[in-house]
């Protein structure tokens, strides 16, 4: 029995809550049980300069973790400077999100994604992939809706979960009491039409087996159907 009483392939509750930011051009407040991530998209007519004259765009992300959004204070990253690991979260979902985009049909110019973990429970990178999507999506309907472009850029959705070996069986969506004793953990970023777009795996005791990992990446496929049925129906 897992620490939740959930079955192995099932999902924390989820909730994906558009139009939260009243400033922004799309917003959604994602919620993987008790992992709360506020995702914001703004819209901006500006380019990247090294992009400039090539008549694309761009999509590009910032995370970080507000300083009681975990078990004990963490120093605000404004001031002690942000860490490797928000870093590689960061990209990981910039590099997600564009891979749902057509550039060209963006244009010159961008739209940045931001996305503040307000309560950590495990998977804060999952959560902010998926509702990163929905603030994206949001904000480029806002420019179809306002006649800034003529068509939505968005090509497909995409969404994130976790999965792991956990005394010795596969799970789906692992929470920080899983996560922390893992014997593998997983992240699997995978689009509404099944494409693979980034998998993160490591051993964390004993390697794990070609047939644990099948079983693992056919939890993800489950888990990301159900995030991207979830994903549609915010815009429902």
């Amino acid at each position: 029995m897992r620490p939740s009483g959930r079955s192995f392939n099932e999902m924390r509750a989820v909730s994906l809550e558009r139009g939260v930011a009243r400033h922004a051009e799309g917003s959604c407040l994602v919620k993987f049980g008790d992992t709360h991530v506020l995702c914001t998209a703004t819209w901006d007519e500006t380019t990247p300069p090294w992009l400039r004259g090539q008549g694309r765009g761009w999509v590009t992300a910032e995370y970080g973790m507000l300083p009681r959004s975990t078990h004990q204070r963490m120093k605000r990253e404004a001031k002690a400077g942000q860490s490797g690991r928000s870093q590689e979260i960061q990209r990981l979902i910039g590099r997600s999100l564009r891979a749902v985009v057509d550039l060209k049909a963006l244009g010159e110019r961008q739209i940045l994604i931001d996305c503040d973990v307000l309560q950590a429970d495990g998977g804060t990178r999952t959560a902010a992939v998926t509702g990163a999507w929905v603030a994206l999506e949001d904000c480029c309907r806002w420019a179809v809706r306002d006649g800034v472009i003529a068509a939505n850029p968005v090509v497909d959705s995409v969404s994130a979960v976790s999965c792991g070996i956990v005394n010795g069986a596969p799970a789906l969506d692992l929470d920080y009491a899983e996560d922390s004793t893992a014997q593998t953990d997983a992240n699997f970023v995978i689009t509404g039409r099944g494409g693979l777009v980034e998998i993160q795996a490591t051993a964390e005791g004993a390697p794990f087996s070609d047939e644990q990992f099948a079983a693992l990446l056919s939890l993800a496929k489950e888990g990301c159907a159900g995030l991207a049925a979830r994903q549609k129906a915010a815009f429902e």
